[in-house]
């Protein structure tokens, strides 16, 4: 079907069931970022691929908000499907939920699939409908009754990541989070995010592409840990392919002798049911499903918190930190042998057999499997050649793979998932000769990442109050790119994980901006996209770390951890400060010593000449 007919064919579920309008989330029933292929119903409804946004379809209208990564490649994949595109942030341009008070009618009905809807969005719709004389209904999953040839739900093996790769065993993180449990005077705990759950259990999985996660929710009671899960992801006979660490029923007697006990994973709605009256539950409704928030018994009183994992999950252990540079010295030779091969193959361009977006994601992917303990990548490359680099998560498919020509720029955002933790890097690369006005952009992004990554600064601040360094370059001549400047990467798991992030807004409804505690990771990432010419982004990723501690107090700073040349080629010596000509070269140093050892004599040869000093 096309998206016009399924939007007619939704519309006719709709008026069966008496629903007047219908919202669908990207979510799956985890608030997961990225989603298996089972949870895709935005995507199947719209036609839209990105990884955020949210469609409400009406009697006779349709619409999808999504933020700035997205415009371009939702203008384009929206065209002549009905959907009207709403760009999150734009002047004028409502939210969802102003949207639909301005527009709900009295007796009207609202309907959403509660699994797929986070308990605290359900409960301001629930309130907006109220308030409106309207109603909803959340019991439904309308997108489903249409969907023929829905994919199955993911069920992958389940294995155990060791704590020589973790530091941390999953007793002990159990026991920290029940302290944390009796700091809130709470009995029992739902968690239902994947990467919590993960990380908390030291389990990895491989049911959501490119995260290392299963699918599951996790209740603490007061004598066990319930894991309502597929028993199938725990069955013999997994092909070793398919697992780093102990699995199986091995798996399973080592859970249980942490009295972690497996429970079919459909069963959590109706044990909720079972939490005795007076007891005290803990969980996180910008996480947990409206669903599970229904399912709570009346008189069971509820404490709405951040999850008490998200924080220590943020925080590498000393054994995590060091895996995680094992990680990304790994990743950056792969990533520098790839820079290597690229600069040869335009340098000796042939028209006749070019190289192409896809033929260079595959060649970078290559790389990667070169390096022992890869076991995927973490994302879904973005390789975006000329103006393709101005669509902010473009990523290149069959149907608008362009070949590359000497000019211009190859803006490639990738990374990958090794035992030793998670990456994340986005090079800009010069294909051949450029303009000024390219080398003056690239220039001014990089001067922003060099300057986010050599920042000092007190303890207590947050990444509201450092964008500006990784802005200012751009800010100066009136420029700004439309998405955060840093998010935090998980270990071994997400590669988009919270609660850490450089971005100088706020949005009501996210968490409180947090601060930078030593141990986490974060990207530093400012760009500039100019709409059918070119994009440019400098990505590193940073370990914070405690520097001096003086009578002002403890001072903080970045370790850069990703280790890649920046491209020379690019760069307008002249517009760098002298103290930016200094990090750059101390950079460039650093990243010569620790990844020509991993080279051949002529990519050492090149590489001594990429890393020259300005």
């Amino acid at each position: 079907m096309t998206v016009p007919e399924r939007l007619t064919a939704l519309r006719a579920e709709m008026k069966k069931h008496g629903i007047d309008a219908w919202l669908v989330p990207t979510d799956d029933f985890h608030s997961s970022e990225y989603v298996g292929n089972y949870f895709k119903c935005r995507e199947f409804i719209t036609g839209f691929t990105g990884s955020a946004g949210t469609a409400l379809i009406l009697k006779d209208s349709a619409y999808l908000w999504t933020d700035g990564r997205y415009f371009l490649q939702a203008a384009d994949q929206l065209k002549d499907s009905g959907v009207t595109l709403m760009r999150m942030g734009d002047e004028g341009v409502p939210t969802t939920e102003e949207f639909i008070a301005a527009h709900l009618a009295k007796e009207q009905v609202l309907g959403f699939d509660g699994r797929c809807m986070t308990a605290g969005k359900g409960s301001r719709l629930a309130g907006i409908a109220k308030k409106n004389g309207a109603s909803i209904s959340s019991d439904l999953d309308l997108v489903g009754a249409i969907w023929e040839d829905r994919p199955a739900l993911s069920c992958r093996p389940v294995w155990e990541l060791d704590t020589k790769w973790t530091g941390k065993s999953r007793a002990d993180k159990i026991a920290d989070l029940r302290e944390a449990m009796k700091s809130h005077k709470a009995d029992y705990h739902v968690l239902t995010s994947l990467d919590d759950i993960a990380w908390l259990l030291n389990l990895r999985g491989d049911d959501v592409a490119c995260n290392p996660v299963f699918l599951a929710y996790v209740a603490v009671t007061p004598q066990e840990v319930l894991l309502f899960t597929q028993a199938e992801a725990f069955a013999d006979g997994a092909d070793p392919a398919a697992v780093h660490g102990v699995c199986g029923s091995a798996l399973v007697r080592e859970l249980e002798k942490d009295h972690v006990r497996l429970v079919p994973y459909n069963d959590l709605y109706s044990w909720m049911k079972t939490i005795p009256e007076k007891s005290t539950l803990l969980f996180d409704t910008s996480t947990v499903n409206y669903t599970v928030w229904s399912s709570v018994p009346k008189g069971v009183r509820v404490v709405d918190t951040t999850n008490p994992t998200l924080l220590p999950k943020a925080i590498r252990t000393p054994v995590e930190m060091e895996h995680t540079r094992e990680a990304h010295l790994k990743d950056g030779v792969a990533v520098t042998k790839f820079m290597y091969w690229l600069k040869q193959q335009m340098a000796h361009y042939d028209p006749a057999h070019p190289i192409t977006e896809l033929s260079a994601c595959d060649r970078l992917l290559k790389f990667r499997q070169e390096q022992e303990h890869f076991l995927g990548i973490s994302f879904d490359t973005i390789a975006g050649f000329g103006s393709h680099g101005a669509i902010v998560h473009y990523e290149p498919t069959p149907e608008t793979d362009i070949p590359l020509e000497p000019r211009s720029f190859l803006l490639v955002d990738s990374g990958g998932q090794y035992l030793e933790g998670t990456t994340d890097i986005t090079r800009t690369f010069a294909c051949g000769i450029l303009t000024q006005e390219e080398k003056e952009m690239y220039t001014r992004v990089l001067r922003g990442n060099l300057n986010l990554g050599a920042a000092k600064f007190h303890y207590g601040c947050t990444g509201t109050a450092i964008d500006y360094l990784a802005r200012s370059p751009l800010w100066e001549a009136g420029l700004d790119y439309n998405h955060g400047t840093g998010h935090g990467v998980g270990y071994l798991l997400n590669v988009h994980e919270g609660p850490n992030s450089v971005n100088y807004t706020w949005r009501p409804g996210r968490r409180t901006p947090c601060v930078f505690e030593e141990g986490m990771v974060t990207s530093d990432e400012p760009g500039i996209y100019l709409t059918g010419k070119f994009g440019v982004r400098c990505e590193n990723l940073m370990l914070c770390r405690k520097e001096e501690k003086n009578e002002y107090g403890q001072f903080m700073e970045f370790e850069v951890l990703t280790l890649v040349p920046w491209d020379l080629d690019a760069v307008v010596p002249e517009m760098l400060s002298e103290r930016e000509k200094e990090i750059l070269n101390q950079y460039h140093r650093r990243v010569y010593a620790e990844v020509s050892p991993y080279l051949s004599e002529e990519e050492r040869t090149w590489l001594r000449h990429a890393t020259r000093e300005i």
